[in-house]
């Protein structure tokens, strides 16, 4: 809608606005344009006159006209983007880029969330093959577009040109980026920080921050799987898979009641996307230790798994760690995505049993898991997995201190959370 701050008292020109409508709709362009001259010629001036005689002329493909009609109202109404919008549809018209790009840039600088502005102006810039400066503003098309509450078919078909430019956009320069490596010789040396940062520009990936339940310890590097450097054990640990493995087939084999369902709600608990897995079998566990207290029966059926965990870094915390498990998946079955509960443990897996049609996300990195070859991750990322298979998935799993914890840090966070496993009461009085 054009400002409403300019009122004609006589409403002169309100009158001969409606009349060269009329004469529009009956198709007398030369009535209208007669009205339309008598419309801007009273003073004081008004936009919308010079606004209307701009849209005569621009229809006349009047083009010389129809621009400096617009620029008129737009000096008679600098706030109003809809002028600004239009003086751009003359430019464009008389084929006059740089006309219209400084038009649309006008509506911008009024407006930065103005989508048919941001619109018109990737198309502008796609049309001159200026596809880096148009990204940006297709990218907005889409962010507004699926922002809008109201969905005409303009706006999908919009939203849907936007959507393949960016593909487009993003294929081609991640192929220009392949080159540069290629031709450079460090696609194998490129590391895994460096590929995020690049899929991220590329719109491939989302980074994923720290969701903690329960104890964010600032400043840790926020990364999804942790390098395995910072973890020398993991040979000795590897090493021991063939008898791990066998112990644990021996423990499902076996059945009982050391194992049980991993996921167990309160009673009275809403539904939440852990409910399909209530008490249910389809994700079970066999812990050999559980909040920092060592199941006896379990580590005596598996001694070499308990000689193995022995053997690393466990974490020690009254009631809280270690933990160690068998994470046993059946086929078919999935655990939803997730966080824990603190930053300040690594969460180490030893895959076991592993059919084909398994994985497991963290974050943005999707990996397969290979018996054998352990890895660490930071589970206060959101992570899920999934058994696309008709078979049974075990893997070893347990906690340790988040590497990047000096020694004094853990200590001083062991003392943390003993004074808060204490809790506070109230003196007697």
């Amino acid at each position: 809608m054009l400002s409403q701050a300019m009122v004609d008292p006589a409403g002169a020109v309100g009158t001969l606005l409606r009349e060269a409508a009329a004469l529009r709709q009956r198709g007398d362009g030369e009535g209208e344009r007669k009205v339309l001259d008598r419309a801007i010629a009273i003073v004081p001036p008004r936009p919308e006159a010079f606004n209307a005689r701009g849209m005569r002329a621009l229809a006349d493909r009047d083009f010389p006209t129809a621009t400096t009609s617009f620029a008129r109202a737009i000096a008679l109404d600098p706030g109003e983007p809809a002028l600004r919008l239009n003086l751009a549809a003359a430019h464009r018209a008389a084929g006059d880029d740089a006309g219209e790009r400084q038009a649309l840039q006008s509506v911008l600088d009024l407006d930065q969330l103005h989508f048919l502005a941001h619109l018109r102006m990737g198309e502008l810039l796609q049309r001159q093959g200026l596809l880096s400066e148009a990204a940006p503003h297709w990218s907005a098309v889409v962010q507004l577009a699926g922002n809008a509450t109201d969905r005409p078919p303009a706006l999908i078909d919009a939203e849907a040109r936007a959507r393949a430019f960016l593909e487009a956009h993003n294929a081609a320069f991640a192929d220009a980026l392949s080159q540069e490596f290629d031709k450079a010789g460090q696609v194998a040396t490129a590391s895994r920080r460096f590929q995020a940062c690049a899929d991220t520009l590329l719109g491939r990936r989302r980074i994923y921050t720290n969701q903690c339940a329960g104890v964010h310890f600032p400043f840790l590097p926020a990364d999804e799987f942790f390098d395995r450097a910072l973890f020398p054990w993991f040979a000795e640990l590897e090493a021991a898979t063939p008898a791990i493995r066998a112990e644990a087939l021996a423990m499902l084999a076996g059945g009982g009641a050391a194992i049980r369902p991993y996921v167990r709600l309160d009673k009275g608990t809403p539904d939440t996307p852990w409910s399909k897995l209530d008490d249910s079998r389809d994700w079970s566990a066999c812990f050999l230790w559980e909040y920092g207290q060592r199941n006896a029966a379990v580590c005596d059926l598996c001694p070499e798994t308990a000689a193995a965990l022995a053997r690393v870094p466990q974490t020690h915390l009254p009631g809280k760690a270690p933990s160690a498990f068998f994470s046993i998946l059946k086929g078919g079955a999935a655990i939803p995505p997730h966080t824990g509960v603190t930053n300040t443990r690594a969460i180490i897996h030893l895959p076991l049993v592993v059919p084909e049609g398994c994985g497991f996300r963290v974050g943005g990195e999707t990996r397969a898991w290979r018996e054998g070859e352990a890895f660490a991750f930071d589970d206060t990322i959101e992570h899920e997995a999934w058994n696309h298979s008709d078979q049974v998935r075990i893997v070893l799993i347990f906690d340790v201190w988040n590497p990047h914890l000096t020694h004094g840090e853990q200590k001083d966070l062991a003392r943390l959370f003993a004074v808060t496993d204490r809790g506070l009461t109230a003196p007697r009085a």
